[in-house]
């Protein structure tokens, strides 16, 4: 063994040795209760899976395969230092990678939830940031399947340009936009990806793009066979396929360009706190929901899509560019009551922001989930957030809305919901929405998201320690002269009955921290329930340090003692900040 792997392995047994002087006592007496001789056997590591874990199906194949996977330990069992280390491995963590894709994909895409994105070329700013085709790349590695391009004539009107509307925004070219989607489209998910474009072209240039797409894509690109289909179809069937969807083509309104307000206040600008963190939500308890800006914003006077869906085409319309269009986009002509009909010869998508659907969940919340039952519901951020902040995502989920388009390139507890949500199905993208929001009753009722539900599980957490920070930062990141001062803050992002978050005692001076403290969240409706960890250092004279977050899927959690990874404020993982956690229902 050279020098060099020598204190590698050195290292990694002095940080578990470290980590088991601190080991909860629970921890310990589990050990022993499945131990024979200070040693778990094959056998008795079954057994413990089987009983503590949860995994019914464990094997002693399986046990003896993990027994084999703690090199450097004893190989007819474990001891309580290689037990420890299992417990704490990546062969041990809250959601099972090798699950995969699991869930119904032979469903209309009206059946799922989407991972969407808004703005998705921009990397930055909303007013003033570059346009360019790297945030979409990240965002498709990512596993998001909704990308957004905004469509504008270039500056000579000869070619066409993705930015964002009337801001200082700097522009890229679509082409480039559209060969990267090409390129890293399935690099996450071979499931379908959407292009939403935001339509502000010539028909000229519509004709052009309609060349451009069809070129770039060729056969990846899915024609429907019918202009306005009566029913979607599945993600199963559309798999490695690229999906347009846009409103019909409309005479051409050029934009005008507006200059950069220097008034920041006006925009909304959020604090330096929320700009790291994100702010909690707002309660949508007993039917309201706090606004903090009640003022229609300008895309809700100037949306995206604010056109009468028609089939009469117009006079000088490309109808190359028209029959690219798989997800036909609109509004019907009249208030939010009209847009919400359902047709039932045919299925569309409809776009609302933020605002608009916390105003329409107030009094149509089940006019929303029927509506959304054969169709598509995008829901988009209010043009008041220039900082690419995001809103409670929950809103739209627990009212059927498949696409709550995020800025990917921000960051806060939004955001972390919403790469929280996409955990589960195997990261595919696709999340099958709950029976509930897509049935009916025997009288053709649908869910009403303002029912008194009961009580369906009750999720018990215990939170037994932490570890990694030592390994992940600077010794002096927390604070100058001392070890950090860690607590946990642990609960649920859910419908407004089952949102609640609790926090652990702080635990001064160690890189160890060792809570046992037990959290139990009665919910209602497990199904859209997420569980949010985070863990902060306590610093009496200024704000808080960041210690690490993750959101995990209730209903995708595997019961027992878990290893769970946290990332940083902007969702990478971490190489070494684990929490150790159990994690029961009953």
């Amino acid at each position: 063994m050279s020098k060099q792997t020598y204190s590698v392995c050195f290292c990694c047994r002095r940080r578990f040795k470290l980590a088991l002087a601190e080991a909860p006592p629970e921890i310990k007496t589990l050990f022993y209760s499945y131990s024979e001789n200070d040693l778990m056997s094959p056998f008795l590591l079954q057994r413990f899976l089987v009983h503590v874990q949860k995994q019914e199906k464990a094997t002693i194949e399986d046990a003896q395969a993990i027994i084999d996977s703690l090199k450097h330990f004893h190989r007819k069992g474990l001891n309580l230092e290689s037990f420890f280390k299992y417990l704490f491995s990546d062969t041990n963590l809250p959601i099972l990678p090798s699950l995969g894709v699991h869930h119904d994909m032979t469903l209309p895409l009206s059946h799922y939830f989407i991972y969407t994105g808004h703005n998705s070329y921009l990397t930055g700013n909303q007013l003033s940031s570059d346009c360019s085709d790297v945030p979409i790349i990240n965002a498709l590695k990512r596993g998001v399947r909704v990308i957004e391009l905004d469509i504008w004539p270039n500056a000579s009107k000869d070619n066409v340009d993705v930015l964002h509307g009337k801001t200082l925004t700097t522009p890229v070219e679509l082409i480039r936009c559209l060969r990267a989607i090409k390129e890293h489209a399935f690099d996450a998910s071979e499931y379908p990806v959407v292009i939403t474009l935001e339509d502000h072209l010539t028909p000229d240039l519509q004709a052009k793009v309609a060349e451009m797409v069809a070129q770039t894509f060729g056969d990846m690109l899915f024609s429907p066979s019918t202009e306005i289909p009566k029913e979607f179809p599945s993600p199963e069937s559309l798999k490695k396929r690229i999906i347009i969807s846009t409103k019909p083509p409309k005479e051409y309104l050029e934009g005008k360009e507006i200059k950069e307000k220097g008034d920041d206040s006006q925009h909304g600008k959020a604090s330096a706190d929320e700009e790291a963190w994100g702010k909690e939500f707002p309660s949508m308890k007993h039917g309201t929901i706090d606004f903090q800006d009640n003022k229609m914003d300008e895309e809700d006077l100037n949306d995206e899509e604010d056109s009468d869906e028609s089939d009469k085409s117009h006079p000088n319309e490309a109808p190359e560019y028209r029959s690219l269009i798989a997800i036909h986009a609109g509004k019907p002509k009249g208030g939010i009551t009209e847009w919400l009909k359902v047709d039932p010869d045919k299925v569309r998508r409809l776009s609302i922001s933020e605002q608009q659907l916390e105003k329409a969940a107030i009094t149509l919340g089940k006019e929303i989930v029927r509506f959304t039952q054969r169709n598509i519901l995008r829901v988009y951020p209010k043009s008041t957030r220039i900082t690419s902040s995001n809103y409670n995502p929950l809103i739209g989920w627990m009212h059927g809305a498949q696409m709550v388009a995020f800025n990917m390139q921000g960051y806060g507890r939004p955001l972390w919901l919403m790469h929280g949500m996409f955990k589960a199905n195997g990261g595919c993208g696709y999340v099958k929405k709950p029976d509930y929001l897509v049935k009916t009753g025997p009288n053709d009722e649908v869910f009403d998201p303002k029912a008194k539900l009961p009580v369906k599980t009750t999720l018990k957490v215990t939170v037994y320690m932490g570890e990694g920070w030592y390994y992940d930062f600077k010794h002096t990141h927390f604070d100058q002269y001392s070890p950090p001062d860690f607590y946990t803050r642990v609960g649920i992002a859910g419908v407004p009955d089952d949102n609640v978050m609790k926090k652990t005692k702080t635990i001064e001076d160690n890189w160890l921290p060792t809570w046992n403290e037990v959290f139990e969240f009665p919910l209602k409706v497990p199904e859209l329930a997420l569980l949010r960890i985070e863990v902060h250092e306590y610093d009496i004279s200024e704000k808080d340090d960041f210690g690490g977050q993750t959101v995990l899927p209730v209903w995708e959690l595997r019961s027992g003692i878990r290893a769970v990874p946290l990332y940083s404020h902007k969702g990478e993982k971490y190489n070494s900040v684990k929490l150790l956690m159990r994690f029961e229902f009953y």
